[in-house]
């Protein structure tokens, strides 16, 4: 099957959106820890996993961020809660910036030590960005492992009790169970909405739909169930020309643990970095420099995923 190389056609689209942007936020990928091993996970995170940003790194970022406090910080993994410094980057951070958001897994609450990660969170007024594919207790454990459902309900009740839902913000993020395409992401909100306050009286701001990247585990079970080319046709056949402008790679870059920089947290998977015009791998010790040059941004057939329908970012839907 073949597959027309995704820069080729973002270049029918508009060669200029190519083009890095403006850095609006700073993704930072902490490790590949978690507690979890969940099946669409395009890092295959889980236990004894040994990826870990250092202390030092940390420090790099901090120094960054403390010349651009109008940037927002998005903090992944893995469950980044987990990493050694957690607190201490989001401590830093939070001093610096008025916005900033941790991914969550929601069940790493209950791991040990992990306690008052819900008030830590409330202290420092972090936006939580919390997985729970589905409304119904048995798509969430078919992705994510028997007892998540309870436990992941149990903590955004915490959440809300901390004023999470209200004065505080928290957004749920839908990842699709299979090969297919998230349905509308503004019925899909209203669904969740109603169906979880009903059935657990949760609250929540926005729901984000997000397209299954297939790369890491879910590539996995893509080829062990032949269909790998069926599903990478489908992102190719639901393009979006709409949803190119607004891709999360044209306004973010992604840190890894190392400091090693790329234009999203699904390039880290394949080991494709931002290069300088010279060839070299750049760090977030030229982050500074490279903003202010500008740079292309880098490409593979997976950022199908990010423009297939209503198209795909770490913040859900683009058009």
């Amino acid at each position: 099957m073949y597959v027309e190389d995704f820069s080729e056609k973002v270049v029918e689209t508009n060669p200029d959106l190519l083009d890095f942007a403006k850095l609006e936020t700073l993704q930072v990928n902490v490790s590949n820890i978690c507690n979890q091993t969940c099946q669409h996970c395009h890092l295959i995170a889980g236990p004894g996993n040994d990826k870990v940003m250092s202390k030092e790194v940390m420090v790099k970022i901090i120094e960054f961020l403390k010349k651009h406090p109008e940037l927002t910080l998005d903090i992944t993994g893995g469950a980044p809660e987990l990493t050694p410094h957690f607190q201490f980057l989001v401590e830093r951070a939070s001093a610096i910036l008025p916005r900033i958001m941790v991914r969550t897994n929601l069940t790493v609450f209950f791991e040990p030590g992990m306690e008052n990660m819900p008030e830590f969170f409330k202290t420092h007024r972090i936006v939580v960005i919390a997985s729970l594919p589905c409304y119904l207790n048995e798509n969430v454990e078919s992705q994510r492992g028997t007892g998540v459902y309870e436990k992941s309900i149990k903590a955004l009740k915490k959440l809300n009790e901390l004023g999470y839902g209200d004065s505080l913000e928290l957004n749920l993020v839908y990842n699709p169970g299979g090969a297919f395409l998230p349905p509308d992401q503004k019925d899909l909100e209203l669904a969740y909405k109603k169906n979880i306050m009903e059935s657990h009286g949760i609250r929540f701001n926005h729901l984000f739909t997000i397209v299954n990247a297939p790369l890491g585990r879910f590539r996995k079970t893509l080829d062990a169930n032949a269909e790998y080319e069926k599903y990478l046709e489908l992102l190719k056949k639901n393009y979006n020309p709409n949803t190119v402008a607004n891709l999360m790679c044209r306004n973010l870059v992604s840190v890894d643990y190392r400091g090693i920089l790329y234009n999203c947290d699904f390039n880290q998977v394949v080991n494709l970095p931002i290069k300088n015009e010279a060839g070299k791998i750049v760090t977030i010790d030229e982050l500074e420099e490279l903003i202010r040059n500008g740079f292309k941004i880098e490409t593979a057939n997976h950022c199908y995923c990010c423009t297939a329908g209503s198209g795909s970012s770490c913040t859900g839907a683009l058009e």
